[in-house]
């Protein structure tokens, strides 16, 4: 087995099935999950593989999935496009693989998405963001158990605009890849119906892993943008932000980092008080709602003990992942009168899923594409903990702010009008 792929197998003794079901059921499940083990995005992939891990650990001294046992098999994202897309091959066609979590880059899920249709084998979807995946294709074999970067940009935008609706000028600072591009795109056009007299000063595209972004922190910085949106995320944001407030920039406009919080714990004070931050999703190991629910605390606890660290965004989309895939294995054994399940019908059972990780809780709509709320808030440096938590947050019910099931996005934001700043919201403060 090369050295980017990795199998793990959980199963105990203490999982496995008796022999009376063994006939009915498979002996384990296999899980082939893609994720960042290298390179600059391993930040945000490594702990999507340390909650996997510890999830199928869970899940295994409880018995399995209806008596299954379930063994997980990593492949690096860092490796690159080709190695990534025939080593996902290998996987299903070799190994066996039942099922696979696929992938954190949305280019990835661009690529890996028909490569799943021609395989025949089910794949969840658990991180990447482009929304082009089921507006633009039609999929039997793929979910999606979080959301877009439709309701991801959406929920940021009326967050900016209901908090500080005075801004003129705004620049971008993306990663030059699918989701850098459209997630501006679907930005900037809602800002466009929204607040049309706002001016686009710079629209700046580095390279995906680029380490110096000095250039385009000297453009910034003589531009002074009231706000600068990155949509960046691991490394790359990590990078920005450290190099940004070395040289001020962080100090002279309003920083709008909608993945922000999954860096907050590496970044310390080098992101400011008041940038605008959020966890494509609802997800924040203080989320309002949840921090008291046993099941959360055992979750965050648990992540904590095994890593040193509190679970991000990644860890969370990956126990979202997990419980559609246990939920919808109960439906489907449920339909099938109490009998293990065939991968059909665990697709039909993913077909309008309603479950819930440790946020709120999601529904699979009839195109595949998951409904998530979204939290958003601003960093905070409070001492409570040696990184800014997020404090005077929102958050919007994930069909509030997403276009309905066969309309495209674009289609979608070319008819809002000023009646959606008026869109529902919860908020809530910090330690309340």
């Amino acid at each position: 087995m090369r050295a980017w792929l990795t199998g793990v197998a959980l199963a105990s003794s203490a999982a496995l099935i008796s022999p009376a079901l063994a006939q009915d059921k498979p002996e384990e499940l296999k899980i082939g999950i893609t994720t960042f083990l290298s390179g600059p995005a391993s930040v945000f992939g490594v702990p999507g593989r340390d909650a996997a891990e510890m999830i199928a650990e869970n899940i295994n001294a409880n018995g399995g999935i209806d008596g299954v046992p379930i063994r997980l098999f990593f492949i690096d994202e860092g490796a690159g496009a080709e190695t990534l897309t025939n080593e996902y091959r290998r996987l299903v066609q070799d190994e066996g693989v039942d099922l696979t979590m696929a992938s954190i880059s949305s280019g990835n899920c661009i690529n890996l998405t028909p490569l799943a249709e021609d395989l025949k084998v089910l794949n969840i979807l658990w991180d990447c963001g482009t929304q082009r995946i089921f507006e633009e294709h039609d999929y039997n074999y793929n979910f999606r158990t979080q959301a877009n970067a439709t309701p991801e940009m959406m929920a940021p935008l009326l967050y900016l605009l209901k908090t500080k609706p005075d801004f003129r000028t705004i620049a971008v600072v993306n990663q030059d890849y699918a989701w850098g591009r459209d997630s501006w795109d679907l930005f900037s056009s809602a800002l466009k119906k929204l607040k049309p007299d706002v001016e686009v000063v710079a629209e700046l595209f580095p390279k995906l892993g680029a380490p110096d972004f000095s250039a385009e922190i000297s453009r910034l910085m003589a531009l002074r943008p009231d706000v600068i949106l990155t949509t960046s995320w691991g490394g790359d944001l990590d990078t920005f932000v450290r190099q940004a407030s070395q040289r001020g920039l962080t100090r002279m406009s309003t920083i709008v980092a909608p993945l922000a919080e999954s860096s907050l714990q590496r970044l310390g004070g080098a992101l400011p008080d008041g940038a605008i931050v959020g966890g494509r999703g609802d997800h924040y190991f203080l989320h309002p709602e949840y921090k008291n629910d046993e099941a959360f605390k055992a979750f965050v606890d648990q992540y904590k003990e095994k890593t040193g660290a509190y679970p991000i965004y990644p860890a969370f989309h990956m126990a979202q992942a997990f419980a559609a895939l246990e939920a919808a294995y109960a439906k489907a054994s449920e339909a099938n009168g109490g009998n293990w399940p065939n991968e059909d019908q665990v697709i039909a059972a993913m077909e309008g899923l309603e479950f819930r990780g440790h946020g709120r809780p999601v529904t699979i709509r009839e195109d595949h594409q998951g409904i998530e709320a979204q939290l958003i808030g601003v960093a905070r440096t409070t001492g409570d903990y040696d990184f800014p938590i997020i404090d005077e947050m929102m958050i919007f019910n994930g069909a509030d702010i997403m276009p309905p099931a066969g309309t495209k996005s674009a289609d979608w934001i070319a008819g809002l009008d000023a009646s959606f700043l008026d869109t529902k919201v919860d908020t809530y403060k910090h330690g309340e």
